[in-house]
């Protein structure tokens, strides 16, 4: 077996959606100083590589504290939709082209691949693609989560934002509504086989709506 990290280093400065407190990392103490070495880290719930719960957008939703650890295993299926355009949306037609029909019951995750973790730390993370509703309700009818290598499965409000693009959060409303996850802010995925595990254990928050992960993909290393 084979194991890939999938996860963006947590550092001052990192991307994070619009108008989220910005990410600290400092040092509060040194060997030379104090005779060990500590840090400090603020960090939002949504920063960085991480996994949504329901009760991030649902008052009734399930936490993240509330979810057994076996939830954050998934058997995942790769979805590469690239090329994609800035703010593309990734539609039903677009999954199904991808998958060529290969997706059977023991999939639990999809992984959206729009190559925007490139991007990462520019201004052009923020265009990302994004999915359609009718492609999320696709993907719960299928009893699916998702993960994705961008900022946010839906559109992230720039300048750029075109005037017939939705608004607000329809992709997670219709994930956690049928208690599905979203792993957002996923890199790497250029290195895996079409079908990998997806280990993502969040942070134990209590009452959480989200955490960082240490995203990790196992795979078979006679398929990578």
């Amino acid at each position: 077996m084979a194991s890939y990290d999938l996860s963006h280093p947590i550092e001052s400065g990192m991307s994070v959606y619009p108008g989220t407190p910005p990410v600290r990392v400092e040092s509060t103490a040194t060997v030379e100083a104090d005779g060990f070495r500590a840090t400090a880290i603020e960090i939002d719930s949504h920063a960085g590589t991480h996994v949504d719960a329901p009760a991030h957008m649902l008052a009734d939703g399930t936490t993240i504290d509330e979810l057994p650890v076996e939830r954050f295993r998934f058997t995942a299926r790769l979805a590469d939709c690239r090329p994609l355009e800035p703010r593309a949306e990734i539609d039903v037609g677009t999954l199904t082209a991808t998958l060529d029909g290969d997706l059977d019951e023991a999939v639990d995750l999809l992984v959206v691949r729009t190559g925007w973790d490139d991007h990462w730390g520019t201004d052009r993370y923020f265009d990302h693609p994004y999915l359609s509703r009718e492609a999320t309700d696709w993907l719960a009818d299928r009893g699916l989560s998702l993960g994705i290598d961008a900022l946010n499965a839906d559109p992230t409000p720039t300048d750029a934002a075109g005037p017939d693009e939705p608004t607000g959060y329809p992709v997670h409303h219709a994930l956690f509504s049928s208690n599905r996850l979203l792993v957002e802010n996923l890199r790497g995925l250029g290195r895996l086989p079409s079908r990998f595990e997806l280990q993502a254990h969040p942070l134990a928050v209590r009452d959480g709506d989200a955490a960082p992960v240490r995203a990790v993909a196992v795979v078979d290393e006679v398929e990578a």
